[in-house]
């Protein structure tokens, strides 16, 4: 049998052992820290959009990743859809409280690292930052948005 952290049981009636290899928490996790989880969380803090205005403020996305994104999203409970009963349906995606909830830290995540970053104009790194020579920082952000 295996032992260690990861492998330690949760106690009945207790908070979930994250770092057991069973709980269901770690899905969420991973849903919300995937590659595109995170932007889609992002985009949607301030109004829902619809998957086409969703897929244009998430830069590099591909229509199948937001799809699976999308799905995970909503059957882990962070995000709702709803179908407006008009021909053709009109389907547009919020965050639902617990949504709200988790993308707080994301945003305050965010604001601090873009803070950290040099200005667009630019303006040298602010000290012990260092930055890419590559020119990767964009303007064209979801984190931009306020």
């Amino acid at each position: 049998m295996k032992e260690g952290p990861q492998y330690r049981a949760a106690a009945p009636g207790g908070r979930y052992d994250v770092f057991h290899t069973d709980c269901p928490a770690r899905t969420v996790v991973d849903h919300v820290t995937s590659r595109w989880g995170i932007w889609v969380l992002i985009s949607l803090r301030n109004n829902d959009l619809r998957f086409y205005e969703l897929r244009e403020s998430i830069q590099g996305i591909s229509e199948k990743m937001l799809t699976q994104t999308l799905r995970a999203l909503v059957q882990d409970g962070l995000v709702r859809r709803e179908v407006a009963p008009t021909t053709p349906p009109q389907v547009s995606y919020g965050l639902t409280g617990f949504g709200r909830e988790l993308g707080e830290p994301l945003k305050e995540l965010f604001d601090r690292i873009t803070r950290r970053l040099p200005p667009l104009d630019g303006g040298s790194a602010p000290d012990g930052v260092s930055v890419p020579d590559s020119g990767s920082w964009t303007a064209q952000s979801p984190l931009g948005q306020s």
